[in-house]
């Protein structure tokens, strides 16, 4: 399989299964929160073939930890969470949410259709120039950004949820004391 349809799938489907779960109003659930993490694991599991670790292979796949904990930082703060007058708590996905997913995922994609047909020999000089091992040091730099990603959202969303719980929970022994 190519990079370009390697990164289209991956991509394209932790895409779909974000947007999916978090457009709109949605309650905020715990099988809401690990749906796009296992479905991360799953990408995982079949797209990273090896953990490259010869000359700076481990910095750029860092590089793209960290992009991902950017944009997921980034993605959790454009996810507003609610509680509703029953309790529920729910979260509010909109175009700025959606934007964040879509230009991080385009842009993998982008960058691997590149690799093949725009740049192919100047990503080989930058590669040999900055000692990277390969095409494999890039797909998992890729891989490991979306799962920062979404582990950075899903720990932003269980700090809201959280504070929304202890706001109740602190809510009632409030107007207990101011009566």
């Amino acid at each position: 399989m190519s990079q370009f349809l390697a990164a289209l799938i991956a991509s394209g489907t932790i895409l779909l299964i974000i947007l999916a779960t978090d457009l709109g109003q949605r309650r905020i659930t715990t099988m809401r929160m690990l749906r796009s993490v296992i479905a991360v694991a799953v990408i995982i599991a079949i797209f990273v073939h090896s953990l490259p670790t010869q000359g700076n292979d481990v910095s750029l796949q860092l590089v793209g930890i960290g992009t991902g904990l950017i944009g997921g930082l980034i993605a959790g703060a454009l996810l507003p969470a609610h509680r509703r007058g029953s309790g529920e708590l729910y979260t509010v996905g909109g175009i700025g949410y959606a934007l964040v997913w879509i230009v991080l995922s385009a842009g993998r994609v982008l960058f691997a259709y590149g690799a093949e047909h725009w740049f192919a020999e100047g990503l080989v000089r930058f590669s040999i120039d900055y000692r990277i091992s390969g095409a494999d040091t890039y797909a998992n730099a890729f891989v490991f950004m979306s799962l920062a990603m979404v582990l950075a959202r899903t720990a932003v969303l269980m700090t809201k949820m959280r504070k929304l719980k202890a706001g109740a929970a602190a809510a009632p022994s409030h107007a207990a004391d101011v009566s």
